[in-house]
């Protein structure tokens, strides 16, 4: 809990030491500081004593709080499954954050932080085996789990050189919006432009008085700047999140672990995967590099895409794709593209709006504006043909397939017994011009097909209701 205090004492510490001296410092504020954090330990201590977890034969019950008291209990059936998470100072300790994935999200997950490893992995697995309908009765009953079979890993230059892909400017966002938040630290206003331009004017004349290649230089300079900024960036919150990258098959399904500073172990049963989506990226594809996530009930850090391959060739990708029971695209898959009306409109509604404010701007102070919006309707024309080429719809007896983009390839997989259901969409628009979306439920994600001709969505609607209709349930496992 100490983490937490860090920041506001250490913004008050320097808001002292800009209207006092070190001595004030030392004298006022510093038995503030340790009351502050004598106060924490206390409840943090009457917390923990507070705490109480049971595991019942048919659910688990947490009891926690101090003044008010609160119980909870979670069936078995409702846990979707538990993972194991550290961070750096639990890891210090052997300590995990066991979590409980109920499938609603939010506060309705349920969490013990923190338990031993040796705990964690039998409380884990003791929950497993009675949701599963097995017999096991005190968490060190618990069988040891059988050899696993490793499916992808990722080694130290493979994480490096996914890092590299990885480009962010998320360091200068967090700058920026941190300098909003605590720009009365600064000696001026960060937002003033007058301001910026008298600072910047000595510079400024000097560069400009070293000539139009200095100038060039000094443009290419900071360019280089931003770009070394934006792949450090990218590497080092690849490192920190993918660092000993590893995904094995157990008898429990896909069991996925990574993390540097902190560390995530995550199991995936295999009957819970919805769904598959392949994807690369404008650079990445010239190298074959993918990466592969799968839809699951159970939720990864509030999102039901779970990584499996986040960086990895096709070869490595098939064996993967083949454990959860799903298949990629054949080669003689009939392939179909989305109807052009629905393309023509887009590009005219965005013509219209454009159009719109191009006129505007031509009875403004600056009509020279007005080639913006124009150049803006030639760019929504070029990507909506650019979207209607690359992307295509496919059914086979087992799946529907999505493919979207070429810039970064995307192709999405269902299962067409997993769906849960079939719905076509039509605005008034799109009644009139004959063309449809086909929204397809699936637990856990969503999985739509934008654009395609009436006629195409009702055979696409039929071929799956039939596949859910035509199937025993009760044979899946």
């Amino acid at each position: 809990m100490l983490t937490q205090l860090a920041v506001p004492l250490g913004l008050a510490s320097v808001t002292i030491l800009d209207d006092g001296d070190l001595g004030e410092l030392i004298a006022y504020f510093l038995p503030v500081v340790l009351a502050v954090v004598g106060a924490n330990f206390f409840f943090a201590w009457l917390g923990w004593r507070r705490f109480t977890y049971q595991v019942n034969p048919a659910d688990i019950r947490v009891e926690s709080g101090i003044v008010s008291r609160q119980a909870r209990s979670v069936p078995y059936e409702r846990i979707q499954d538990v993972s194991l998470e550290q961070r750096l100072i639990p890891r210090f300790f052997g300590l995990v954050e066991v979590k409980f994935e109920t499938g609603a999200g939010g506060k309705d997950e349920l969490s013990l932080a923190f338990l031993s490893e040796a705990e964690g992995e039998r409380l884990r697995e003791l929950v497993r085996s009675r949701r599963d309908g097995e017999t096991a009765e005190m968490p060190g009953e618990i069988r040891a789990e059988p050899d696993r079979e490793s499916l992808f890993a990722m080694g130290p230059r493979r994480v490096v050189t996914f890092g590299l892909f990885e480009f962010s400017l998320i360091v200068v966002a967090g700058f920026a919006g941190f300098a909003q938040q605590f720009d009365f630290l600064l000696p001026f206003d960060l937002w003033d432009f007058d301001e910026w331009q008298a600072r910047l004017a000595g510079p400024g004349r000097w560069l400009a008085g070293l000539g139009f290649a200095a100038q060039v230089a000094g443009a290419l300079i900071a360019a280089a700047t931003l770009l070394a900024v934006g792949f450090g960036t990218g590497l080092i919150r690849t490192v920190l999140r993918e660092w000993d990258f590893r995904l094995e098959r157990t008898d429990k399904g896909l069991r996925r672990r990574r993390g540097l500073l902190t560390r995530t172990d995550v199991v995936m049963p295999v009957h819970r995967v919805q769904a598959l989506r392949i994807g690369t990226g404008f650079l990445r594809k010239y190298f074959g590099w993918h990466r592969l996530r799968v839809v699951s009930l159970a939720q990864d850090s509030g999102n039901a895409n779970h990584d499996v391959a986040p960086f990895a060739q096709m070869a490595e990708i098939a064996p993967i794709v083949a454990t959860t029971r799903f298949a990629l695209p054949p080669a003689d898959l009939d392939w179909q593209r989305g109807d052009r009306r629905y393309r023509i409109d887009r590009v005219v509604i965005g013509g219209i709006v454009l159009g719109a404010i191009a006129i505007g701007l031509a009875f403004s102070p600056r009509p020279e504006l007005v080639a913006l919006p124009l150049v803006g309707i030639l760019a929504v024309a070029l990507v909506e043909f650019h979207d209607w080429h690359f992307s295509a719809n496919a059914l086979d007896p087992r799946q529907v397939y999505v493919r979207r983009s070429w810039l970064s390839p995307k192709t999405s997989i269902a299962s067409r017994v997993k769906l849960q259901s079939v719905e076509i969409a039509q605005g008034p628009i799109a009644r009139h011009r004959g063309y449809a979306t086909l929204h397809l439920g699936l637990a856990g994600g969503q999985f739509s097909i934008r654009g395609i001709r009436h006629e195409r969505a009702g055979e696409l609607r039929d071929a799956i209701l039939g596949s859910i209709a035509r199937t025993d349930f009760s044979e899946l496992v």
